[in-house]
């Protein structure tokens, strides 16, 4: 049993609901600042202020390419449940320690909150390439519980001024992609308008295009993500 002692140094007596709430209100407080802590990322409230001021400020004028994306630790709330709340913690920072290596230094990364972490890309990267890095780092994610079973991300990306112009309404997309990702069976990462894209410098015929969408929609997997798996397969046939 817990006692008002442990608050307050008083003699030891039965704590009182109200106080029973503060401290469990204090327990989750530390355990929501020890990631934090631990990654010292930016969050979600400098992510929201940190894209409000390069959609407003020259970006588009100047031709930089702005893409967002959020990520997503595939059922966490499992691993509370199941090995408590440090190894979540321990599994958070992992994560984010991962990703921050995985991604260009000139990459912004943030805790948004929960399992949940922010990206935001600024330069001459195509979202094509954007998207491609993100699929590797989701591809080799490696992080494992204390049973050995390897964790998965799902992530969702959107790219400024082509999917949305606003902070908030891109973060709506990006967050629509990722929940799209979710629910076709996770472990996956998802575009905004990721059905219809072609790679910029790629040609294909009016056939391929579409036997390329039927397949998409009967497997439930992106477009970029079956061309690239045809890329490595051809890259692998010649030894590359």
């Amino acid at each position: 049993m817990t006692y008002a002692s442990d608050l307050t140094g008083e003699a030891p007596r039965p704590i009182s609901m109200e106080e029973h709430r503060q401290l469990g209100r204090e327990n989750e407080r530390r355990k929501r600042t020890a990631v934090n802590d631990a990654l010292q990322f930016p969050t979600g409230d400098q992510f929201e202020a940190d894209l409000n001021d390069m959609l407003g400020g020259d970006a588009e004028s100047s031709g930089d390419v702005i893409v967002i994306a959020l990520i997503d630790c595939d059922e966490f709330l499992q691993v509370n449940q199941e090995f408590g709340h440090d190894v979540g913690d321990r599994v958070l920072i992992e994560t984010g320690r991962y990703i921050r290596r995985s991604v260009p230094e000139e990459a912004k990364v943030y805790r948004i909150g929960g399992d949940e972490f922010g990206l935001i890309f600024r330069g001459e990267r195509e979202r094509e390439e954007v998207f491609l890095l993100l699929n590797e780092l989701r591809q080799n994610y490696a992080v494992k519980t204390p049973d050995g079973v390897a964790q998965t991300i799902t992530v969702g990306m959107a790219t400024a001024f082509e999917d949305a112009s606003r902070c908030a309404e891109l973060i709506r997309k990006a967050d629509g992609a990722l929940y799209r990702a979710k629910a076709a069976g996770r472990n996956r990462i998802a575009m905004a308008k990721e059905e219809k894209m072609t790679p910029k410098t790629s040609h294909y015929t009016r056939d391929q295009l579409q036997r390329l969408s039927k397949l998409s929609k009967r497997e439930g997997v992106g477009e970029a993500i079956l061309l690239r798996e045809a890329l490595d397969m051809l890259l692998k046939k010649y030894d590359i």
